[in-house]
This record gives structure tokens, C-alpha cells and sequence, in this order.
């Protein structure tokens, strides 16, 4: 079994860099899924309030047979619950559904600038960090100005910030913020939901190191620095995507990747999106 490298995260937290994420998986199916990709040796999930599977998360952990402390569990506040005492309440849903007296990593999940609330969520999220109840909080889908204010007002600085990144999108200028307050990058959607396989670039990178371009798009996102969790419910690929620690790309390799950038979204843009789902 591969050994997944760690992120030290600011508070000293450290989070498995590959995870599997559950966007999208049926919440009846969640259960089976998940436990495929504990099996197979992915020791960080990631869900959401929206996505409606938390039950199935924690179903998957209980049933693995692992200790709660081997897997690091990551869930979102979803929309609806902005507001401080929302926030806590939502929060305290989470870990009822997931079946855990503690979250590894609670997360804002869209700023929804139009409704300006974000700063009284993030400060119920110091409340739940400061009692014990998460190991690290961060936020999703937070432009420059987003964060920039949470820090200015906040007492604590985001452990993470998890944005749409691929090599459509490589969102360097964000990333560099992150880096420069000490927030981890989260990179979801991170093969651009398959656009960016076919590309003739990472195809050709693919072919000369006899592996997939899925592996290939994932392994560019690691180099970068970025904590990845791709989604499949294949069991097949949910393995090839746990095999990138075996190779690695050229520096050639990795800026040919980058050089494709389009500032292309397959998400919504953070500073207009604000739809709230409860």
C-alpha cells in the first residue's frame, strides 16, 4: 500500500495530501463506496452538508474496522446556515449524521458575498475549534477578498482554503495568497470533471510515462503542493488514482501542464455564486 504523503497544516494538524472526495456519490451507495476506498488504503474523506451522504461516511468508518483516529474526516457548512447560531447548530447535525463526537476539518463552503454572512459563520467555526470539537477549520471557495477579511476580523487563519483548481484553471495568484497567509490549497474538481483528459499535452505526458492521464493531472496537482481528493465510484480507478507516489513529472512536464491554463470554471465563480441550499 502506498504511504500517502502528509500537509502540516497551520494549528500542526496534519492532513493525508490525497483524500477521496464523495461530490455527487448517491447518498444510498455512499456506505459501499467509501468503504471500497478505505480498503484500498485512501485514509482521507471528504463531504459536505450539501452533498447529502454524511451518514454514509461515517457508516463506512464505523464498518472499516479502523480506529476513528486513521481516518481524517472532512465536512461544509452548507448555505443555509450562515448565520452564528446556525452555524453551530448545522455543525452539530454533521457530526450526529456522521456518527463522531469530533470533525478532523470543518469547512465554509461558499463565501455568498451577496449575503455577507461569512464573517459570522467563520466566527462560530473559532467557537467549535476552540472548544475541542474540530481539529482545524477552513473555508471553500474564498477569493482574495474573502479571505483577506475573515483574517482581518477572525482570530484564526483559515488551515485551509479548498478552491477549484486544474489545468484549466490553475488559479496561481490565489494559491499564492494562500501560501503567503499560510492556508493549505484544496484543489477540487481536479481533472476538470474529464475535460482535461483528452488534452493532447497531458495525453502525450501520459503515453511517454505508460500512465493514465487521470494519474497524470493528479500527480501535476501533488508537485504543486496541493491537497487533492479525486471522486470515482470504479473501483478500478479509485486504485489507479491512489498510484501516483510511484513517479513523477519533469519540470518540463510540469510547466507544459500549467501552460494550459484558460481561466476555464467547471463551478460557479465564488464572488457570484449565491444559492443557498439548506
Amino acid at each position: 500500500m502506498a504511504t500517502v504523503p502528509g500537509v502540516l497544516l497551520n494549528n500542526g494538524v496534519t492532513i493525508p495530501q490525497l483524500g477521496f472526495g464523495t461530490f455527487q456519490v448517491p447518498p444510498e451507495q455512499t456506505a459501499e463506496v467509501v468503504g471500497e476506498a478505505l480498503a484500498i488504503g485512501y485514509r482521507h474523506l471528504d463531504t459536505a452538508q450539501m452533498y447529502g451522504n454524511e451518514a454514509g461516511v461515517g457508516q463506512a468508518v464505523a464498518d472499516s474496522g479502523l480506529d476513528r483516529s486513521e481516518v481524517f474526516v472532512t465536512s461544509k457548512l452548507n448555505n443555509g446556515f450562515h448565520s452564528h447560531d446556525a452555524a453551530i447548530s448545522a455543525f452539530d447535525a454533521s457530526l450526529a449524521a456522521l456518527g463522531f463526537d469530533y470533525l478532523d476539518l470543518f469547512l465554509i463552503h461558499w463565501p455568498l458575498p451577496a449575503r455577507d454572512q461569512y464573517v459570522q459563520a467563520w466566527l462560530a467555526l473559532e467557537e467549535l475549534y476552540a472548544q475541542g470539537r474540530v481539529r482545524a477549520i477552513g473555508v471553500s471557495n474564498f477569493h482574495q477578498q474573502h479571505l483577506r477579511r475573515i483574517v482581518a476580523e477572525g482570530s484564526l487563519v483559515p488551515a485551509v482554503n479548498q478552491i477549484e483548481v486544474h489545468p484549466y484553471l490553475v488559479q496561481d495568484d490565489l494559491r499564492a495568497l494562500d501560501t503567503e497567509l499560510g492556508i493549505a490549497t484544496e484543489a477540487w474538481s481536479p481533472i476538470a470533471r474529464g475535460r482535461v483528459l483528452a488534452d493532447p499535452v497531458v495525453a502525450g505526458i501520459a503515453e511517454d510515462l505508460d500512465r493514465s492521464t487521470a494519474q497524470v493531472v493528479l500527480r501535476w496537482a501533488i508537485q504543486r503542493g496541493d491537497i487533492v481528493f479525486p471522486k470515482s465510484m470504479n473501483p478500478a480507478r479509485m486504485r489507479e488514482n491512489f498510484q501516483l507516489f510511484d513517479f513523477a513529472l519533469s519540470e518540463a512536464q510540469m510547466v507544459a501542464i500549467t501552460a494550459l491554463d484558460r481561466g476555464q470554471r467547471m463551478g460557479p465563480d465564488p464572488d457570484e455564486f449565491n444559492v443557498v441550499a439548506s
